[in-house]
């Protein structure tokens, strides 16, 4: 998970500035050097970090800060916000041309940063905003380049423009463009060509299409598990062809996340989006204060209430809400609700967007994977009758659906033995889904879930 040990280092630096009543300039100091530790482990730029620890220790060492009533929460609040200001305080959007007007985006970037699938999810995210895209295959010289945007274009509904691998980039550029003002396209994303470093005929073959070709956006694609190099790499392009924005892939990939933090500092270029996964929904909206909160621990609720919006059938929840008020759900209602879940990351990736779950704390004995996948099995093999009505599973039934889950029969009946009391539960609080989360709370306050 991407930022798990800079998260797990910075909440420890974090706890013990919060465990003082008072704090001198000397702690603040010490804490600081931990905190600039670890950014440089999670392979920060040390300009970056070296200026943004000045900062910090400007701001955190005048004496409002040391003589408030919570001086560590006031640190750790000026932390935030100088980590919001590095990745660039606001959300850049990519700037399209209003109605039919054609907006023309380049991607760029290295070959193996997944730059012709980035390329699809946008135009599936553009798409999906009302837009008309139109993905231009210009990468001729990898092999199987064209088939896989085509591919991944089929996937978001998107048509794709080819000319083959007889033609030069620039003319299928050209072609694309004519192409699309005919059939009412309002997008052309050009996929152009990566290569396995930076070289001189690469740029010129950019700069060729620039120069012919109104390019309204251009976008460079990199990979963020690359560390510094991607803050290289992105400094290099901006430089001999300009780039107006930056996507960072494989982040769920990468446990360091340095080059998020550091490359609109080196470039001065936004982050637009973010590689979280394989998905569409996976590629997120890059929102700075939300990162800068995931990265210190504090969870990230917008962005899940926004996957549940994207990946939750609503008619569905909606249905077993109404099963739940009135305890008739039953086995295959369960499986459904898993299934949600997955869809959403599972359960470890949606605990750690919850505040005080960051980094790798949430990977305790909290939620075992394997104990969900034996559910699954035991339900699964139940046949149809049995999962709408558990009250049917009698010793024998139990038996075979031991032996068709592979587990051993106690583990059956301790699975209906939890469905019952839950549905006991929620026979006894009728009012519970419309009477807030109370009966949802053990004795101690602890959420439970009915299985």
């Amino acid at each position: 998970m991407a930022f798990e040990s800079l998260t797990d280092k910075l909440q420890n630096v974090f706890k013990n500035l919060r465990s003082k009543g008072r704090l001198t300039q000397e702690d603040v100091k010490a804490a600081l050097k931990e905190v600039k530790l670890a950014l440089l482990e999670a392979d920060v730029s040390f300009k970056v970090v070296k200026q943004f620890i000045k900062t910090v220790e400007e701001r955190a060492i005048g004496q409002d800060v040391l003589q408030s009533l919570t001086p560590g929460q006031t640190v750790i609040k000026i932390v935030n916000e100088e980590m919001v200001h590095l990745m660039g305080s606001d959300t850049t959007e990519i700037s399209l041309k209003p109605g039919s007007e054609i907006t023309i985006i380049m991607m760029i970037g290295l070959q193996g940063a997944g730059k012709t699938t980035t390329t699809a999810k946008i135009a599936g995210k553009l798409k999906s905003k009302g837009k008309k895209p139109l993905l231009a295959a210009c990468d001729i010289y990898r092999p199987a380049a064209i088939k896989q945007l085509q591919i991944n274009g089929e996937k978001q509904g998107v048509d794709v423009f080819s000319m083959g691998e007889g033609h030069k980039p620039v003319n299928i550029a050209k072609a694309a463009v004519e192409h699309a003002a005919k059939n009412g396209c309002n997008v052309v994303i050009l996929d152009t060509a990566g290569r396995l470093h930076v070289d001189e005929d690469m740029m010129n073959e950019l700069v060729e299409i620039k120069e012919n070709v109104e390019i309204h956006q251009t976008i460079l694609v990199v990979d963020a598990m690359t560390g510094q190099d991607a803050v290289n790499v992105a400094g290099m392009f901006e430089e001999k062809i300009g780039v107006d924005g930056v996507i960072l892939t494989k982040l769920d990939g990468d446990t360091r996340g340095g080059a998020a933090l550091s490359i609109r500092a080196v470039t001065g270029r936004p982050i637009l989006y973010v590689g979280m996964g394989e998905k569409l929904s996976d590629l997120e909206q890059f929102y700075p204060d939300r990162m800068a909160s995931r990265i210190l621990g504090m969870g990230d609720i917008l962005t899940l209430i926004e996957k549940a919006q994207v990946d939750i059938d609503e008619d569905k929840a909606k249905e077993m809400e109404k099963k739940l008020k009135k305890a008739q759900f039953g086995f295959d209602d369960y499986l459904e609700s898993m299934s949600q879940m997955k869809k959403m990351g599972g359960f470890g990736e949606i605990l750690k967007m919850l505040p005080g779950m960051g980094g790798s704390q949430v990977n305790l004995d909290m939620i075992d994977e394997k104990a969900l996948g034996k559910t699954e099995a035991i339900i699964l093999s139940m046949t149809p009758t049995e999962r709408t009505n558990p009250d049917v599973l009698n010793p024998a039934r139990k038996r075979r659906i031991a032996v068709g889950a592979g587990v051993d029969i106690s583990e059956v009946n301790k699975l209906v033995k939890q469905f019952e009391q839950a549905r006991k539960m929620m026979k006894q609080m009728p009012g519970m889904m419309g009477g807030g989360l109370g009966g949802m709370m053990g004795k101690k306050g602890k959420f439970k879930l009915p299985f």
